[in-house]
């Protein structure tokens, strides 16, 4: 059926066929087809940014292959079995160690070797024992002493706390004498109503697997429960802070893997009324812990390690 409001548009396109019929009659040209073709739009896809690794903060060379496999790290690199980690640096030595007193112990001396009948002698120990006043410490197949490895590394640590602001007393200001017993060494840190006593040494096992440091705390203190209880706390910053600094591994011989041994026989430990720990930095025995002990840049590693540790303490 013709609908009347279709007609202006029938009456629009036959006008419009009507101009070009005549167009094309007068050029002689056939008529010509215009087929408007809808517009196209082409969008190119947006560039896609090629991902950059970036691993985390503290990520090392050791990391980056496991880190890349996996698209990030996963955090701080981990060393290579028997390579210390680097130290922390003096500033790692927090300001909570303004202030306090110190009393730092290193172990044996560089004459009690020539004077056994002197530091043979018997003396309390604590718990109604007795010991004998010293002993000379042990070596490495090297020939590099304990007492001579456990003065330097107190020297180190004493320069340490003092430009931290500590007070420091030493219970030996040199390697060439004799002494002081045991009991002697208690009474220093606790005439000296010391914060914290740290007592340095490097340990002899003799097993050819036994390596590693752990520290050693007393279960019988003189200062009782409490002191007992702070004396653990102290052995426990200290084992973090030493490991952090130097990359030693915990005793594998003694501590059951926690790095920390309660005795009952440590004389300088059981006489005292003060916070007290015994660090045994390594096996002098094992060819890897007696190669750090001897290097000078390790020590200055223990060091920082065991500042490090009183500053947890302190925090």
């Amino acid at each position: 059926m013709f609908a009347p409001a279709r007609f202006p548009a029938i009456l629009a396109s036959l006008l419009v066929a009507t101009l070009v019929t005549a167009c094309s009659s007068a050029s002689g040209a056939a008529p010509a087809r215009v087929t408007l073709a809808p517009a196209t739009v082409t969008e190119s896809p947006a560039a896609t940014p090629t991902p950059t690794f970036v691993p985390d903060a503290g990520a090392g060379p050791a990391a980056s292959s496991a880190s890349a496999s996996r698209g990030r790290s996963s955090g701080p690199a981990a060393r290579a079995p028997g390579t210390p980690a680097a130290s922390g640096g003096p500033g790692r030595a927090a300001s909570g160690l303004r202030g306090k007193t110190i009393v730092v112990d290193p172990g044996h001396n560089g004459g009690n070797a020539a004077h056994p009948a002197q530091i043979n002698r018997l003396v309390p120990a604590g718990g109604g024992r007795m010991k004998a006043c010293n002993t000379t410490g042990t070596a490495s197949a090297s020939g590099y002493t304990e007492h001579a490895h456990n003065f330097d590394v107190a020297q180190r640590l004493a320069k340490i706390l003092r430009a931290e602001g500590a007070r420091v007393v030493l219970t030996r200001d040199n390697d060439a004498g004799v002494g002081p017993c045991v009991d002697r060494r208690a009474a220093i840190g606790n005439e000296a109503s010391a914060d914290a006593v740290v007592s340095i040494h490097a340990d002899g096992n003799e097993s050819s697997s036994a390596r590693g440091f752990h520290v050693i705390v007393s279960s019988q203190m003189t200062g009782g429960a409490a002191v007992e209880a702070r004396s653990r706390a102290l052995a426990a910053d200290v084992r973090e802070g030493f490991a952090a600094a130097t990359g030693m591994p915990r005793s594998t011989y003694t501590g059951g893997g926690t790095g920390i041994n309660a005795r009952t026989d440590i004389a300088g430990m059981n006489l005292s009324t003060r916070p007290a720990v015994m660090v045994e930095s390594g096996n002098m025995h094992h060819p890897t812990d007696a190669a750090w002990l001897a290097s000078a840049s390790y020590r200055q590693k223990e060091a920082q390690g065991l500042a490090d540790g009183l500053a947890r303490f302190f925090a």
